[in-house]
């Protein structure tokens, strides 16, 4: 029993270990206007008449690239 429980414990302790590892923040895009020249700083699409123009970056101000 004792095992058992051992065996669990140490496959719970790896997953999370795992998990958090692995585990990153969204990168950030520089999103355009279709209709205008305005461009913002968004991990998503900010809708249907933006197009993605650079990125990735690891900053909300668009400033920092993502070294990949």
């Amino acid at each position: 029993m004792k095992i058992g429980l051992t065996a669990l414990a140490a496959g719970v302790a790896l997953t999370v270990a795992v998990s958090a590892v692995s585990a990153a923040p969204a990168a950030w895009y520089r999103w355009r206007s279709k209709f205008n020249d305005f461009t913002v700083c968004s991990q998503t699409s900010p809708g249907d008449g933006w197009e993605m123009s650079m990125g990735p970056f690891k900053d909300a101000q668009c400033s920092k690239p993502v070294n990949r």
